[in-house]
Formats: C-alpha cells, sequence, structure tokens
C-alpha cells in the first residue's frame, strides 16, 4: 500500500507559520490526502512546543503558555471517510527522540493544590529506558504512544461542546475555552472558535491513553467528510493518570495506517473513543507488573469529610498516600515523588460499588527502581 511521510521544519517557529495546528476545528485544510489502507509517517513537535527543552523551565516560578499547547501534526483527510464511519488507525509504530521531560506546573495537574511551585525532571532516553540525574535510582521502561490523536468535529458538535463547557467554566470547572491568542492557524473562526486542544472529547484529543503503543489500534467516529485524523504530544512512558499533568514528554515520528467501517458509528451508536490490541506489538505497558508496591485512596477529603463516590477524591487521597511512601521509604522529595507518580505509578479504580467510599489504588511498579 502507499506510504506518505509528512514532514515538520522544528528550525521554523510553530506559531508563526510552522506545519500543524493546535486547535480542533472542521475548516482546518488537510497536510495530506490518503486512501484507506495508505500508511502515513509523521512528525510531531513535542505537546509544550518546545517551551521545556534541555534546561529550560527549571526554576520554582516557571510557567508555560497554555494557549500554545499541543502542536498536532496533521490533519490527514482519509479518502471516502464520511460522517457515521469509524475510521480504524492501526499504530505501526511511535519512534521516540533522546530527549524528555516531565513538568509540574503550577495550578494545573490532579495535586494542584499541593503543589504550587514548578518543577521539571529531564530524561535522557536511550536503549529504551529513560534516566535522570533529576530523579536519582529511577530507571523507566520505555512504551512510546502518542498522547494526543483525534479527528474533527462537525460544526453542531463543536457548537455543543462550546456550550457545555462554557457551563462547566462558569460554575468554577477548570476549563480551557476558545481563545485566539497563540492560536494555530492564528486568524478567522478556527483561532476564534476552535476547540482547546487540554480536553479529550468525543472525537479523541487529549486520551493520554498509555495502552495505544505499536500494535494497537485506535477506533474513531467520523464527523466530517475525510475524518481529518491528526495526532501530537509524544510520550516516552506514563503512569495511568499522568498524575502532575505530563508524562515523560518528548518529539515523537507516529506512523500509521487507517481503514474505513462505513457506517459502523451510526449503527452501533459509536459516540466516542475505542481501542484494542491483537497481541502484536512491543513494547507495552503490562496490565499489573509482577513486583508492586500499591496505596488506596477513597473518596475522604483533606478535612475529613465524605465526599461519596467521587474517583477524583479518592484518586487524589491514593496519590497524596504514594507520594507519602516514597518520600519515607526511598527519601525522595515530595515533588520528586509526584513526577515518579506521573510517570510510572498507575491509576486504577479497585471498586465503585461500596458506596460511600468508592476506592482508587496507585500502583507503583518496583522494578522502576534500581
Amino acid at each position: 500500500m502507499p506510504s506518505h511521510a509528512l514532514s515538520i521544519d522544528l528550525s521554523r517557529d510553530f506559531l508563526a507559520g510552522g506545519e500543524g495546528h493546535n486547535r480542533w476545528h472542521p475548516d482546518i485544510e488537510p497536510a495530506v490526502r490518503v486512501a484507506p489502507g495508505d500508511t502515513v509517517v509523521m512528525p510531531a513537535r513535542d505537546g509544550m512546543d518546545g517551551q521545556l527543552g534541555p534546561g529550560l523551565g527549571t526554576s520554582p516560578d516557571a510557567s508555560i503558555g497554555l494557549d500554545a499547547v499541543h502542536p498536532l501534526t496533521g490533519p490527514v483527510y482519509v479518502e471516502g471517510a464520511q460522517p457515521g464511519d469509524l475510521l480504524e488507525v492501526e499504530i505501526l509504530d511511535v519512534e521516540p527522540d533522546s530527549y524528555g521531560f516531565t513538568f509540574q506546573a503550577p495550578g494545573f495537574g490532579l495535586l494542584r493544590d499541593d503543589f504550587p511551585c514548578a518543577f521539571k525532571v529531564e530524561w535522557e532516553l536511550a536503549g529504551g529506558f529513560a534516566t535522570s540525574p533529576d530523579l536519582p535510582g529511577v530507571r523507566i521502561p520505555g512504551a512510546p504512544f502518542m498522547g494526543v490523536m483525534g479527528v474533527a468535529p462537525d460544526a453542531a458538535l463543536l457548537a455543543a461542546i462550546t456550550v457545555r463547557e462554557a457551563a462547566d467554566a462558569a460554575s468554577g470547572g477548570m476549563v480551557m475555552l476558545p481563545e485566539p491568542a497563540c492560536a494555530v492557524p492564528p486568524t478567522g473562526d478556527i483561532a476564534r472558535t476552535g476547540l482547546r486542544t487540554i480536553a479529550p472529547h468525543e472525537t479523541g484529543g487529549n486520551i493520554d491513553i498509555k495502552q495505544l503503543t505499536a500494535g494497537s489500534r485506535l477506533f474513531l467516529p467520523v464527523h466530517v467528510p475525510g475524518a481529518l485524523f491528526s495526532a501530537g504530544d509524544g510520550h516516552f512512558a506514563q503512569g495511568d493518570g499522568e498524575s502532575c499533568g505530563t508524562a515523560i514528554e518528548m518529539r515523537a515520528t507516529l506512523t500509521a495506517r487507517f481503514a474505513l467501517h462505513p457506517g459502523r458509528a451510526r449503527d452501533r451508536g459509536i459516540r466516542g473513543v475505542h481501542f484494542s490490541r491483537d497481541g502484536a506489538g512491543d513494547p507495552r505497558p503490562p496490565a499489573t507488573p509482577e513486583r508492586y508496591y500499591a496505596t488506596t485512596g477513597i473518596a475522604v477529603d483533606r478535612e475529613g469529610r465524605s465526599r461519596s463516590e467521587d474517583l477524583t477524591v479518592a484518586a487524589r487521597d491514593a496519590v497524596r498516600t504514594m507520594i507519602d511512601h516514597l518520600t519515607a521509604e526511598y527519601g525522595y522529595t515530595p515533588q520528586q515523588a509526584y513526577a515518579l507518580c506521573s510517570v510510572a505509578v498507575d491509576l486504577r479504580i479497585s471498586q465503585v460499588v461500596d458506596a460511600p467510599n468508592v476506592l482508587v489504588s496507585a500502583f507503583l511498579p518496583l522494578d522502576v527502581l534500581v
């Protein structure tokens, strides 16, 4: 089958006209047109668009511009794709860079109230592992994947998402609404109304599913002709939950093959992302490591108040308890421990039926500690 290769000129500033986009909108022009069965090679900038390269953003008061995050490569127009179809994206390879970082941004992450200062871990990516002098005694096995993969919404879905997220913001929720500052493309309706890339939606997007390594398949309902698939935000490794807000972030190159299932999303009522693996491909994250230490959290907040059936409160409790364990047992600072949680600790829902105390477990694979 034919192969297509997109290119990224890293010497060109993304915001000043570099290839790609950082908003979701049906009017973004495709970068390439392919037929079902074709393979596409898609290099991508890191999710922070180089704001946190080697030596950058290391001070406690460092900040990043969230308006510019997630420079995406694409869109890929798949010939024949129509609304109601299901797009299949077979992930053939995710090639990592040699440099990665993990960053705790003030005001962001699961424990943003606990960690008001910035903190950064710089990783060397080599031989299938990540190591760092900023987090000594840790060796993280690589399982590269793309944090962002998705298709364009149609005009009706874009409007519906905007209305519901505006309501979330009005009620005090943490939402990034449409904003033309730092938008790419930078002008017109796309910049004014395009969806931000921070949150995932029915169309995919910033799904951060670490199981989507080489050998897996992603299924996305199609909303516009051609589907308009894009990808970015390469991750070398991540714990389920990405608790501090970043994984081991890196530049990466995705190689994917596309297939279509006509009418399947419409006929089966598929509204969101599905994914699968048939046993092929390597590396892949294990379901449960052979050696681990786990902490648990319940839906009781720090003031001792019950927050009945609130999984977010339980997840925060589990991560805080794991941070306490890592600081007491291994001597890490709380920020080092928080970073380790984000790149290696898996959050699992252990039970949701024993109300009010739903329970979330945090699994630390002991093999990452050397």
